[in-house]
């Protein structure tokens, strides 16, 4: 029987965590595991053979069937952002999880950070010892339409020797590559930031890469479950910007100082990701 339900994000961990354990592992041949499908849509593992350091590049390919969406790392006003976990005693541990471009979506006071067409996710592994790498790994995303399903596959890969060619899974991890949002440049960076006393307002100036009018989208990403979109106030003249962000509820007691948030610019079809400093 399939569980279905609408977004709480309570209820959509609940339901799968009581559900994990009744579902089968997906294997093919190695490097790359078979599709694990539901209504909303389908996914699978992909990896390349562990350089001589023990690094893996992997990736987790997320295909959501037409008018459904797969969540960013901080989802929004619901869903949960994709896990992955490896198996524990498997000798293969996960060092990073990145995410390319995501879509703002709206529906009343809905708002959905997420993706609604096949994404690749990029994951950095790392193997213990010498030998043969088997990764045994379990993947879980938010898959939504009118409503959402709870999606989990576990994965197991037997990765081959690094020696071999595996030109189709390079392929795959190289355009996810290419979809990530780039680092700051002296062309497109926060030059400066600042949060008010209150903790309710944060002002930005952005150096953008092109002599567009229009405001860029700008995600800020704060204590974990916390994200923040709404512009106040946002000027552009030419290749600068400044503007303030609305920062809504944070946690009771929330102390600024020491922390690192991070911050995603779209501005148009180029993005850049960075971490904000607060001291």
């Amino acid at each position: 029987m399939m569980i279905i339900f609408v977004n709480p994000r309570s209820l959509f961990i609940a339901v799968v965590s009581a559900a994990s354990a009744l579902l089968p592992f997906c294997s093919a041949r190695a490097e790359m595991s078979s599709w694990a499908e539901n209504e909303g849509g389908r996914m699978r593992l992909v990896a390349l053979p562990a350089d001589a350091g023990g690094k893996i590049r992997a990736a987790l390919q997320i295909e959501p069937n037409p008018g459904w969406i797969t969540y960013w790392r901080e989802p929004g006003n619901s869903g949960i952002p994709p896990q992955v976990t490896l198996a524990p005693g498997s000798g293969v541990t996960l060092d990073a999880m990145a995410y390319p471009v995501p879509k703002h979506f709206f529906n009343g006071a809905i708002e959905d950070i997420a993706y609604d067409a096949p994404v690749t996710l990029p994951l950095s592994l790392a193997a213990a010892g010498k030998g043969p790498v088997e990764i045994d790994a379990a993947a879980f995303i938010g898959i939504c339409k009118d409503i959402c399903i709870p999606f989990q596959a576990n994965f197991s890969l037997k990765l081959g020797a690094a020696i071999q060619s595996h030109p189709q899974e390079e392929a795959i991890l190289q355009a996810a590559h290419a979809a990530l949002p780039k680092p700051p440049s002296a062309e497109f960076g926060v030059t400066a930031h600042s949060m008010s006393p209150d903790m309710k307002t944060l002002s930005l100036t952005l150096a953008l890469p092109g002599e567009g009018t229009s405001a860029p989208d700008i995600i800020v990403t704060g204590p974990s479950g916390h994200v923040f979109t709404k512009q106040v106030a946002g000027k552009r003249d030419g290749a600068v910007f400044k503007v303030d962000i609305a920062i809504g509820k944070l946690p009771k007691n929330y102390d600024m100082s020491g922390k690192r948030w991070g911050v995603l610019v779209v501005d148009g079809k180029t993005a850049m990701e960075t971490t904000l400093a607060f001291e």
